[in-house]
């Protein structure tokens, strides 16, 4: 019999602890092990990694994890779920209850995580999806590698492009840690609830941020500028932190960017550029 959970067991496990899924904590539990496994081999993980899960649910990914020797870190925000996670572990995968740490909180507030981990693996809930992918990169270096499942839309923004219409604040900032791909779809099918959307899968792959004097956050400042109004040109958009658009025109111009270009055409190491300059002492 396998380990993993099916759809009677997420059922079973639900009704136990009197579980009523809501939208708000975006609850929408992977209940096909080939799903599951199928994530886990994308992922690459085995018996060496420490992998960061966040939002376990009801375990289903975090069986599939353990599944291959892996030690895991579950970060669950829901005090039901938390308390009956190791529970499912015991049950259905004894011999892996030791290799299972479990943090029960907001992932947005941890500012620690165990055992050095090696990756992160997850389905994040669409509502906090990027915040907390962000925060996981600022806050633990020492994962390099990560494959995290997200509704179709937040996919295609992460991996999104210069130049395109969904590029903007998620995909520049993702662009600072890590290299991102969509690598595939899962169907709503998979899930329950079912959503009323498809999920797709991101890789990420860790890579040094760009060279710059200035700090993380006054590049992600001008990101953050330059997508407040996407109509405005970098100009204008970087005129309230460099004392006029005039100014803004000379600096953004030193660091070899055409201050008519909007923040949509720019890649991230062009917005460090913008941000050393701004930054630099004059």
């Amino acid at each position: 019999m396998s380990a993993l959970l099916g759809p009677r067991e997420i059922r079973e496990l639900a009704a136990r602890i009197g579980l009523r899924p809501t939208k708000t904590r975006g609850q929408n539990f992977v209940h096909d092990a080939n799903t599951v496994r199928r994530i886990v081999a994308a992922a690459g993980i085995d018996g060496s990694d420490r992998v960061v899960e966040v939002g376990p649910g009801l375990g289903s990914l975090t069986l599939g994890l353990l599944e291959t020797g892996a030690r895991v870190v579950a970060i669950e925000l829901d005090d039901v779920l938390a308390a009956q996670l190791p529970v499912t572990v015991a049950e259905r995968m004894p011999d892996a209850a030791d290799r299972l740490t479990l943090i029960t909180g907001d992932a947005l507030k941890v500012d620690r995580l165990p055992l050095e981990p090696t990756a992160l693996v997850a389905n994040l809930p669409y509502n906090v999806s990027v915040p907390v992918l962000l925060h996981l990169l600022e806050i633990s270096p020492e994962w390099t590698t990560g494959l995290v499942m997200v509704q179709l839309e937040v996919a295609d923004r992460l991996v999104a492009g210069p130049g395109t219409k969904v590029y903007g604040v998620p995909s520049a900032k993702l662009a600072w840690y890590a290299r991102a791909e969509r690598i595939g779809t899962v169907p709503a099918s998979v899930f329950w609830p079912v959503p009323n959307v498809e999920s797709g899968l991101v890789r990420i792959t860790r890579r040094d941020p760009p060279a710059t004097s200035a700090t993380r956050e006054q590049v992600f400042g001008v990101v953050d500028g330059a997508f407040a109004n996407r109509r405005k040109m970098l100009r204008a958009a970087c005129a309230p932190m460099c004392g006029g658009s005039a100014r803004a025109s000379e600096l953004i111009a030193a660091a070899g960017i055409d201050p008519t270009l909007r923040g949509e055409a720019l890649r991230i190491d062009e917005f460090a550029r913008i941000a050393d300059q701004i930054a630099r002492p004059r």
